[in-house]
Parts: C-alpha cells; sequence; structure tokens
C-alpha cells in the first residue's frame, strides 16, 4: 500500500486547484461592500491605505512602467491603455483602462471603463479580476486629496471645479473629508451636467455646501483649490487663463492622459511648484509635457508625502498636482476592495486557467 504524503501527487493536485482558482469582484460585489461600509468610510481608509503606500514606496522593489496602449479615432474618438506594476516577491497588478469622452451621448455609458487583474508573481496565476471604473474615480479622488492637504492652505475653503463629470464626483468627495469646504463653483461645457451635479453629490451628505454655476473667470478669481476634470480635446487647452488668481492657488490638474492634451496655462505652470503623480508618464502625457525644461518639474508627491516639511514653504506659493494615473493607486484601491470582499465574502471564485495533473498534457482535462 502506497501511504498519501502532504508531498503526494494527489494532495498536490488538489491544493493547486484550489489556487488557481481566480475571484471575479462584479460591479454588483463592489456594489454590496459600498453598501456595508459607506462612501465616506471607504474614501477615508483609500485615503489613509494610499498614504501610507506613498510612505512605504520604493521604485527599486515596486516597478511601474509608464502606460502603453492603443489610440484611435473611428469609428469614434477612443483610446485603451494598460497600466502595470510590480511588487516584487509579491503581487502584479495590471489595469486596462479605456477613455471615449462620446460614451455618455452615444452608448449611455461612462467616459472611463476599466478592470483591474492580480497576478502571483511565483506562477503567473490571476488570482482576481475586478471592475475598475469605481476603483479609478475613487482612487483618483484620494489623490487629489492627499497632494492638496501637503500643498494647499490647511484652511482653504473654496472650491472650484472645471468639468464636472464623474470624476468631480470623487474629487469633491476626498477633499471634502480633508478640508472644512464653505462653497463650491462648478462649471462644464455641458450646461446639463453642471444642472446634475448636485443630485449627483447628494449621496456625500454635504448638504451644508454651496454649490453654484459660475463662469470659468469667476471661480478662478475665488478658488483657493482647483480641479479640472475636463474632457478637453487635443491642442484645445488651457481650460482656463492664468489671470487674477489667488497667490496660494492650488490646482489639481486631472483631466491630461494624452500627448498635446493640456488643462493648465503654461505661465501657471511656470511659476508654480509642480508635483506629478508619476513624472516620467507626466512627462509624455501630462501637464508637464509643457515644461521643455525638466528642471522646472518638482518632487513626486511620494517624496513630497515621505519629506512633508520640506515642502512647508510653497503653501503661499501656486501649485499644481500632476495627476496622469499611477497604477500603486490601482492597487491599493483594489487590495482594500478584496479585503472587504474577503471579510464579507463576496465575489465568485470560477475556474478560469486550465490546470491540470497532467501539466505536460495540454489536452488531458478534455480527455
Amino acid at each position: 500500500m502506497v501511504s498519501v504524503t502532504p508531498t503526494s501527487p494527489l494532495i498536490n493536485a488538489a491544493e493547486s486547484h484550489q489556487r488557481l482558482q481566480t475571484l471575479i469582484l462584479s460591479v454588483g460585489d463592489i456594489r454590496r461592500i459600498v453598501a456595508h461600509v459607506g462612501l465616506n468610510t471607504l474614501m477615508d481608509e483609500m485615503i489613509a491605505r494610499l498614504v501610507q503606500a506613498l510612505k512605504q514606496f520604493d521604485p527599486g522593489r515596486t516597478v511601474v512602467p509608464v502606460r502603453t496602449g492603443f489610440s484611435y479615432e473611428h469609428p469614434h474618438v477612443g483610446l485603451v491603455e494598460w497600466m502595470p506594476l510590480f511588487e516584487k516577491h509579491c503581487q502584479i497588478v495590471v489595469k486596462a483602462v479605456g477613455y471615449h469622452p462620446q460614451n455618455p451621448s452615444l452608448h449611455h455609458l461612462p467616459t472611463v471603463l476599466s478592470t483591474v487583474s492580480a497576478y502571483d508573481p511565483a506562477s503567473g496565476h490571476l488570482s482576481a479580476v475586478i471592475d475598475g471604473t469605481f476603483l479609478t474615480a475613487l482612487r483618483t479622488g484620494a489623490a487629489s486629496a492627499i497632494a492638496t492637504q501637503h500643498l494647499a492652505l490647511p484652511h482653504s475653503q473654496i472650491l472650484g471645479l472645471i468639468g464636472v463629470g464623474a470624476q468631480a464626483v470623487t474629487q469633491l468627495h476626498g477633499l471634502s473629508r480633508c478640508f472644512d469646504l464653505k462653497r463650491v463653483l462648478i462649471f462644464d461645457r455641458d450646461p446639463t451636467v453642471s444642472q446634475s451635479f448636485s443630485q449627483r453629490v447628494a449621496c456625500l451628505g454635504l448638504d451644508h455646501l454651496e454649490i453654484y454655476q459660475a463662469d470659468i473667470s469667476d471661480i478662478v478669481a475665488v478658488a483657493d483649490i482647483l480641479c479640472t476634470a475636463t474632457s478637453v480635446d487635443v491642442g484645445d487647452g488651457p481650460v482656463f487663463l492664468d489671470q487674477q488668481l489667488k497667490p496660494w492657488l492650488h490646482v489639481n490638474a486631472v483631466g491630461a492622459d494624452f500627448p498635446g492634451k493640456v488643462e493648465v496655462p503654461l505661465s501657471l505652470l511656470a511659476r508654480s511648484f509642480v508635483c506629478p503623480d508619476f513624472r516620467e508618464q507626466a512627462i509624455c502625457e501630462g501637464e508637464c509635457q509643457q515644461l521643455k525644461d525638466l528642471t522646472k518639474i518638482g518632487s513626486e508627491l511620494y517624496d513630497v508625502v515621505k519629506n512633508p516639511t520640506q515642502y512647508h514653504h510653497y503653501l503661499q506659493r501656486p501649485t499644481v498636482f500632476d495627476s496622469t494615473g499611477f497604477a500603486l493607486e490601482d492597487q491599493v484601491a483594489m487590495n482594500m476592495l478584496l479585503d472587504y470582499a474577503t471579510q464579507l465574502q463576496v465575489g465568485t471564485l470560477v475556474d478560469l486557467e486550465s490546470a491540470t495533473t497532467e501539466v505536460k498534457n495540454p489536452y488531458s482535462f478534455v480527455l
């Protein structure tokens, strides 16, 4: 008789099968997480986790390449990119994200759609696939909140929003968790989007906030904090003028994500402390692409978070957070949602990958 030991192929096959299951976290699963945890708690935890991840970020341990992908003009203007991250000996994360500005009007879909996948670097096993659309908006709002906490005056009370589509909702949400905002001035080139903004942010419990529609010139003249999250076309920027701005204005520039697409006036960038989330990427497709002298680009967000006192002297000066999207943010948001999925037992485990006991025979699973 042959005894079955922990090293038996039978045991290993069962363990291997269990390990090779992939967790699918759908939008319905995320809805259950949000309902249980609450939007404010999720945003607060996202900010806290991202601060910790930025403090611990080591480019030698966590490799983040510049995103790449495909852009096209037919049948409609669009962009599909992938944003990878490799945390050595721990996890590989890849976000695939689509940007299609005509989605809302043509297909009644969000401008940004995405999914995020996680892999085990030891085996290449796909451990999880989750919806990335909610995740992307949440982490972008959290990143802006963190940058603003470090670069804007602490008593800032007036927020200006230029472009009040989906991203503006989480920009306001993240900032409202960190600042005692009193007034929000908004502008969007589509009047119906501006008119619906108050209704779209009603779930955030910000009834005390005064939200007004205003012209761009009026917004930039009074704002302490300005967020630009537009779908400005290539070559059509900037979206506001460098005129009559408060000396301490902080700008979160969120919309530039393609070569030639910019929101912030070059003259303002030139006299501001410019903090990119991901320098190499911002030079290619963010506001930093306007700065031919790369020495004018300031430290990346992770360095500002690690060494906050070194940047306090910028609080009285104009500052710009060049937010092009950093895969570290996606990893943090994904793992937070996966942790809640485990805690609440939501999601679906599926046998997505072919794994057989006869590893040398790719057809064995059908025999």
